[in-house]
């Protein structure tokens, strides 16, 4: 008779346990997501060029996570640089649009300099296929050339809403990883 109620006294001691566990996991976890998985760095720089250039700010928070994890000095093999991973033509592109006469491409590896162009760009694209995400996006990693011949070739319109159809399967996840994120930092930062 012992033993059963032994056992009763372990089982509810585990199950307090168990929901003390789950409860200091709950009360941690979005100081965790915060930290480990959706950090935000340079918080003020992305609210400010969000804002500036009519963009959401956990958009571009979610573009700077997946093109660098917030690794300001990170270099793509094909030669992108900085947090938004801006190509060096990308970027005398941008600058000259921009009206930037001070721009020198080695300013593509300043913080400051490689969000507020990549947010500008971000917007332009976003203008440039009416609002439509998944098609800025998508023209972002592959290129607006990418994009602008898909449209011509499937028949896309802007109101293109089938991420599973964008040939190129790094684009195709890169799309969806953006997004995903930005919900992410959304209901993290209340954006």
């Amino acid at each position: 008779m012992r033993r059963k109620s032994n056992t009763k006294g372990k089982i509810i001691i585990a199950v307090i346990v168990a929901c003390f566990s789950v409860s200091y996991f709950f009360s941690w976890k979005d100081t965790v997501m915060r930290e480990f998985v959706y950090p935000l760095q340079y918080d003020y720089m992305v609210r400010q060029y969000a804002y500036e250039e009519h963009v959401e700010p956990a958009l571009v928070a979610s573009v700077i996570l997946v093109e660098s994890k917030f690794d300001r000095t990170a270099a793509s093999h094909r030669g992108a640089v900085g947090l938004m991973q801006i190509m060096p033509d990308t970027g005398d592109w941008i600058a000259e649009e921009m009206n930037l006469s001070d721009y020198q491409p080695e300013r593509l590896n300043d913080v400051r300099t490689n969000i507020r162009m990549g947010t500008w760009y971000l917007a332009y694209l976003l203008k440039e296929y009416e609002g439509n995400k998944i098609l800025a996006l998508a023209a972002y990693n592959a290129g607006r050339g990418h994009v602008d011949s898909w449209m011509k070739q499937y028949g896309w319109k802007k109101d293109f809403s089938k991420i599973e159809e964008i040939p190129f399967s790094e684009t195709r996840e890169y799309v969806r990883i953006v997004l995903l994120n930005e919900k992410q930092y959304n209901q993290l930062y209340g954006f």
